[in-house]
């Protein structure tokens, strides 16, 4: 049954857990990969959802934040929420890959989410594009993740 009279209200993403955030970020970061595939001319839903994995996936998001905290790329607050995703206690099964990709791919998630509360749209834009063009350059192939 969903609630009614629900008001949307300015929240602070630091009072929220890493599930919660990573729930939201999933989301983010998934329109913005599937916005990138179709903008690119891939429009058969079969060729979308197998290109989608490259960049979606849990080893996928794993690697990402890897490199990007190898390289520097996150603010500290951002390195946080990081800690705070990978840290929560997950109520659901990582399906196909082991306990800590998906810890690692949460708190991917969880980054994502952050910054959509905080409404930096730039952010996310420059961390999307910058995952993109990792993932296309083979900057994550080296990562290997179970």
């Amino acid at each position: 049954m969903i609630k009614k009279n629900l008001i949307e209200q300015k929240i602070n993403p630091d009072t929220l857990n890493g599930q919660t955030l990573a729930y939201l970020g999933d989301a983010v970061y998934e329109i913005a990969i599937r916005e990138h595939l179709i903008k690119c001319q891939i429009v058969k839903p079969q060729v979308l959802q197998r290109q989608a994995t490259y960049y979606v996936s849990a080893k996928a998001q794993a690697a990402l934040i890897t490199k990007l905290q190898n390289d520097n790329l996150l603010t500290q607050a951002e390195i946080a929420t990081f800690k705070r995703g990978r840290n929560a206690k997950a109520h659901t099964k990582a399906k196909n890959t082991s306990l800590a990709t998906y810890q690692l791919s949460t708190g991917f998630e969880a980054v994502w989410g952050y910054l959509k509360l905080l409404d930096k749209n730039e952010r996310i834009h420059e961390l999307t594009k910058w995952c993109i063009e990792t993932v296309e350059n083979g900057g994550i192939d080296n990562y290997e993740f179970e």
